[in-house]
């Protein structure tokens, strides 16, 4: 079973847009796919309650009164969601229970200065300098035009970590999501510009 974590400590950063879709294309080729927080509040739920029948089946977590959450019988693979402030402890439990970490993040001041010391904590971990996992970075809501994509560019490159893509600034993935979607249910006209943006982002996951 193949799994992925989503993280970054800030809230607003795009983790749920780029867990969803991870998700999404992951049904959309065929695997069976659990999506699922991490945190109480499990907002992938709710999401998941909007998601057309018709469309390719993503499952959350299995739970049974008294066990453990897991996930679903024959799970092949599995995107976790988090909440923000995800550190210490926790980070470290989740961290070694994943193969991939994506760790998104906007062309803003707080957004980077948030993201800085959790990326360097991240890098820390045992599980990730024993190559247990893989982290990797995405620019979330970018406008490739302006100065802030410019500071997020200088941002990554402090890190030895891959940057897989900038991601634009589009109310399209704000409507799909309203409806239990993704970008990868709709057409291939209406999407083909944000598939193509998303491309180094599969190629990394299916690595």
């Amino acid at each position: 079973m193949r799994s992925f974590l989503v993280a970054n400590p800030k809230g607003g950063s795009g983790k749920s847009t780029l867990a969803i879709n991870l998700a999404g294309h992951l049904a959309r080729s065929g695997h069976r796919v659990m999506l699922g927080d991490v945190d109480r509040q499990q907002s992938s739920r709710e999401w998941l309650r909007l998601r057309p029948e018709a469309l390719p089946k993503i499952r959350n977590w299995e739970i049974e009164p008294g066990k453990t959450a897991k996930p679903p019988k024959g799970t092949t693979h599995v995107v976790l969601d988090t909440p923000a402030g995800l550190h210490g402890r926790a980070l470290d439990t989740v961290v070694k229970q994943v193969n991939r970490v994506l760790v998104p993040v906007q062309p803003s001041l707080f957004d980077m200065l948030a993201t800085r010391h959790f990326l360097a904590a991240l890098l820390e971990e045992k599980a990730v300098r024993n190559e247990n996992a893989f982290v990797a970075v995405v620019g979330m809501r970018v406008d490739p035009r302006t100065r802030s994509a410019t500071e997020l560019e200088h941002f990554f490159a402090r890190f030895d970590v891959p940057v897989l893509a900038y991601l634009r600034n589009t109310q399209l993935y704000v409507q799909t999501t309203m409806l239990g979607m993704t970008i990868f249910d709709l057409t291939p006209s209406r999407a083909a510009r944000d598939v193509e943006q998303w491309q180094p982002i599969i190629d990394w996951a299916n690595s």
